[in-house]
């Protein structure tokens, strides 16, 4: 019988400093610890501790060959951790830093193989929540850290959701609430020239390339249209986000016309419901009204409004799961600022199925 995990409630507004050095306590002992970010939680070892980074890819499921994100207290860090750091490294640090992005230099000698999956790169962020910054003060060195849920499965923006997927295999999780963004980071990798994004996040990849002045690459994968070769960073090989029914996006080349999108979204609901299949709808405030008569229809907010969408995107999936749903339909949204990461995100959770209205 697994012992369930330590539940400890820390306020993201007053962080109680004892319970902060409690948690920190139990990372520096070797254990696995749920943390929320800015982003989703995440799920940490002490980066130096070769079995405790171990241990999450044996909870997780995680495959050997996806590496882990290093989490730092300060841009300071980075020397300890990654060589031959850019510049850009540290003017996009000054910027965005504490924050969603995530940077992939080359890996300094010390990072353990484990962390980066034997690559000779390195991703690394200082994450913004006031909470994952005094864990990572507190317990000294980088924390290892992938999003806190089983591989392959929507990533948790609630403690709850950790613990319906990890309660008896982690030794803690910290519960601050819901986190803010409810989409992982946004990851640029450095090493390459033009710099590429490898997993578009929650800070639009608009709002890099303003302040780099040039272009970012956006590859095919990093739009959610199918799987990199090689796992570079987490998110980018294998199937991601992933609810347990069956799912399919429908996509527009132009959103203007959303009582089309509505049309095949329906047309698709109708005749998976006839076969006696549970289905689930997801949509946008928008389209709500097209969908009355369906039982089980989740508005992720106006599209107007992104933040918000990819907000609710995760516990949307998590709540269809809950539901008990067999299918689930979903729009698709423009890619455009956070509606790339929003697209990346049902894609991939859509395993790649899409319909175009």
């Amino acid at each position: 019988m697994h012992k369930q995990a330590i539940v400890v409630k820390i306020s993201p507004e007053n962080p109680d400093r004892t319970l902060i050095e409690r948690v920190a306590g139990i990372l520096k002992m070797g254990g696995l610890v749920a943390f929320p970010t800015e982003t989703v939680y995440g799920l940490g070892a002490v980066a130096s501790i070769h079995e405790a980074v171990l241990r999450i890819f044996k909870v997780k499921g995680r495959p050997p060959d996806n590496p882990l994100i290093l989490h730092l207290a300060s841009p300071d860090w980075l020397h300890s951790v990654a060589r031959d750091v850019p510049e850009l490294a540290f003017k996009l640090a000054e910027r965005f830093w504490p924050g969603p992005l995530t940077l992939i230099l080359y890996r300094g000698e010390k990072v353990l193989d484990e962390v980066t999956a034997g690559l000779p790169k390195v991703a690394v962020r200082v994450p913004s929540h006031p909470v994952a910054l005094g864990l990572i003060e507190e317990v000294g060195e980088p924390i290892a850290a992938p999003s806190a849920n089983k591989s392959g499965r929507p990533s948790p923006t609630r403690a709850e959701h950790v613990l319906e997927d990890f309660d008896g295999e982690i030794d803690a999780v910290i519960d601050s609430g819901e986190t803010l963004h409810g989409v992982e980071s946004t990851i640029i990798d450095l090493t390459e020239n033009p710099p590429v994004l490898i997993r578009p996040g929650a800070l639009p990849v608009e709002d890099v390339e303003r302040l780099v002045g040039q272009k970012i690459v956006v590859p095919s994968f990093a739009r959610g249209l199918g799987e990199a070769e090689r796992a570079i960073a987490p998110g980018t090989k294998y199937r991601h986000y992933a609810p347990k029914a069956e799912m399919v996006v429908v996509e527009l080349d132009n959103y203007s016309d959303l009582a089309r999108l509505a049309e095949k979204v329906r047309e698709i609901a109708v005749e998976k419901a006839s076969r006696g299949l549970r289905v689930g709808i997801l949509c946008s405030d928008e389209t709500l009204h097209y969908y009355e008569g369906f039982k089980e229809v989740l508005s992720l907010g106006p599209r107007g409004n992104m933040f918000v969408v990819a907000r609710n995107l995760f516990g949307a999936l998590r709540e269809l799961d809950r539901r008990g749903v067999d299918f689930i339909v979903a729009e698709g949204f423009e890619e455009r600022g956070l509606g790339l990461t929003v697209m990346n995100r049902l894609r991939k959770a859509a395993g790649f199925k899409i319909v175009t209205a």
